[in-house]
């Protein structure tokens, strides 16, 4: 304990290397990390006393102790003998200091590993001597590199299995460095080593006099790391606007590149307006000057307007600012990218909607081949076109992993799904701009006597969709109003005569019967649309697109047995004898609405009541 303590204390002040350990399911990551602490003493007492017993109790390594077991902390983990989860530890030598992320093997947790890998500098790649480099050793390469990690280390681990031979190690190395000079990782190097048995992992191993390099710990002690933080231009995410009173206004955030000084001109980005900066306060006080990695508030020269999501920087270095922009991603959601589809896309401090527009290809990360496709399932990797609701101040992540990163929300979940990589600006639209009309749709819909709304009928193949859009246009009509109806069977006759029924077409359907809805109702009509639209986001995606024109989710709802039962055009039949693939209700899903305006259910009551209460609602409403 007292060596531990004394090695923390005199490491203090030096810097700080982040790296993780990554490879294929048991190629020995959490041993080896295991390893390395307890032979440099870093292990408390307790925790050794604990390891023993866990190590009796789940351990595989007969009496000794099972070093997997010291980061392993779940215990499905201990149980499973996996790593779920990304465990951190610091720790700390005479001539550094540490953070180690040890992430999971197994694919389905890939996504894990790219969380753990994108704060890091370096990256530690298991491979078992006897298999050799395999496919995830491919993969962990290659999202390492996409997430900027420059410097990567072979760990040929399990050599006290194969004899030491020198001659496989070789075989790996070699193999090993033909697939990262394809990458973008400067530095790659190899060490063959034993965790379970400390061959040079701390200390050199006489088992193998023909390696002439440094143990692992002697390379991470030693590697130079050029973050270039404080070299870069200035980035002031904000992240808070401070007004603890009247007499105070100033801006929180973390200087995530660069630095700043009070009288340093700094630019809100994509506003064009510049300041100076009066002074920076920290808990502690005011400050001088604000390093990369600073928590501070900045109290500006002159009151402009910033908001919570706003970028500052340095207006001799500006970043990209556009509502376009191509990307690496790596999806991160059991449930498949589908281009238009609306998701939330987190980038700084910022938070706006955003569409991936188009996938350009998959990555195959064992060969690195560009592959077309439609959509991406978990731990899928693409290049996409990205189009979001408003314009965003980035960097290339290449150039700034802080501004150059984000990640992609599902609007519906609040789930992570998928995390980007910013690779240039799309400036394709630029020279478009929104024209000024005279004549809205208040007063198109004013002429016509009515309000603008659009009527969303949804509900499964046979519900009564069609039926009910009918009677309520043909009331509508006769009351002399002004409508118009979009069922889906007819538009796939014409305008999206291209889409099938996967569910990227499915989702491109309703984004275009969408625009459509909107334009009409610009024109001041009541638009009413029938269509299975079988998922929630797309239905979201449609009500935001319209607002603030009056929007009403309407639910035709009947059991899926009672629409088998009517199939009134025979679809139900043909889908169960696999005629028809993809089908709604058969083997494809629908989600039904959780909060629609109104719910009808053609069970209880026949279409002409139902088309009534939709009447009713839109007089109630004052659209009519």
């Amino acid at each position: 304990m007292t060596a531990l303590c004394e090695t923390m204390r005199r490491s203090r002040g030096h810097d700080l290397l982040r790296f993780l350990t990554c490879g294929s399911v048991d190629d020995g990551k959490s041993t080896l990390i295991g390893r390395l602490l307890h032979d440099c003493a870093l292990i408390y007492d307790d925790q050794l006393e604990t390891l023993e017993r866990e190590s009796r109790r789940f351990g595989t390594t007969g009496g000794d102790i099972d070093f997997s077991l010291l980061l392993d902390g779940l215990e499905d983990e201990r149980q499973q003998r996996i790593t779920i989860d990304v465990a951190y530890r610091f720790f700390a030598t005479a001539a550094r200091s540490f953070v180690v992320a040890d992430t999971p093997g197994h694919e389905q947790y890939t996504r894990n590993m790219a969380t753990g890998a994108s704060t890091c500098d370096l990256a530690v790649l298991l491979v078992d001597a006897r298999n050799g480099i395999v496919a995830q050793t491919r993969q962990h390469a290659f999202v390492c590199s996409l997430l900027g990690i420059r410097h990567l280390v072979l760990a040929v681990n399990k050599m006290d299995l194969i004899g030491f031979a020198e001659s496989r190690f070789v075989e790996i190395a070699a193999n090993f460095s033909q697939f990262a000079s394809s990458l973008d990782a400067p530095e790659a190097s190899a060490i063959p080593l034993s965790a379970l048995m400390g061959d040079n992992v701390t200390r050199r191993s006489d088992r193998m006099p023909w390696y002439q390099g440094p143990t692992l710990l002697e390379h991470l002690e030693t590697i130079q790391i050029t973050r270039g933080g404080d070299k870069q231009p200035l980035r002031f995410p904000v992240q808070w606007v401070n007004r603890p009173n009247g007499e105070f206004r100033g801006f929180s955030g973390t200087v995530v590149s660069g630095s700043i000084a009070p009288g340093d001109l700094v630019l809100v980005a994509g506003s064009g307006r510049s300041t100076r900066v009066r002074e920076i306060v920290t808990f502690d006080g005011l400050i001088e000057r604000a390093e990369a990695g600073a928590a501070v508030t900045l109290r500006l020269a002159d009151e402009i307007d910033i908001a919570r999501g706003d970028l500052l920087a340095d207006p001799r270095d500006p970043p990209e600012f556009v509502d376009q922009f191509a990307a690496h991603v790596i999806w991160m959601s059991e449930h498949r990218m589908v281009p238009g589809r609306s998701y939330l896309l987190k980038i700084g401090t910022r938070t706006v909607p955003a569409t991936i527009t188009a996938l350009k290809h998959r990555v195959d990360v064992g060969t690195l081949a560009h592959l077309a496709d439609k959509s991406l399932a978990l731990n899928d990797i693409g290049f996409c076109n990205l189009s979001t609701a408003a314009p965003v101040a980035f960097d290339p992540y290449i150039q700034n992993r802080d501004t150059g990163g984000f990640i992609l929300i599902d609007r519906l979940t609040n789930e992570t799904a998928g995390a980007g990589m910013i690779a240039f600006g799309l400036r394709r639209a630029s020279n478009i701009h929104w024209q000024s009309l005279t004549v809205g749709h208040e007063e198109r819909a004013a002429l016509k006597g009515q309000a603008p709304a659009v009527l969303w009928l949804t509900g499964l193949s046979g519900a009564g969709k069609s039926t009910i859009a009918d009677l309520v246009e043909k009331q509508l009509l006769a009351a002399g109003r002004h409508t118009m109806l979009l069922d889906g069977d007819n538009v796939r006759h014409g305008l999206n005569r291209d889409l099938g029924f996967t569910d990227v077409d499915r989702v491109e359907n309703i984004r275009r019967v969408g625009e459509v809805a909107k334009l009409m109702a610009e024109a001041g009509l009541i638009v009413i649309c029938s269509f299975i639209s079988p998922f929630r986001a797309e239905r979201q995606m449609v009500r935001a697109l319209i607002e603030p024109t009056a929007f009403f989710e309407i639910f035709i709802d009947a059991p899926i047995d009672e629409c088998i039962r009517r199939d009134p055009k025979g679809l139900y039949a043909k889908a169960r004898a696999g005629q028809i693939p993809n089908f709604t209700g058969v083997d494809s899903p629908y989600e039904a609405p959780e909060a629609p305006e109104l719910r009808l259910g053609t069970l209880e009551i026949p279409p002409e009541d139902a088309a009534a209460q939709i009447i009713e609602t839109l007089r109630r409403r004052r659209i009519i």
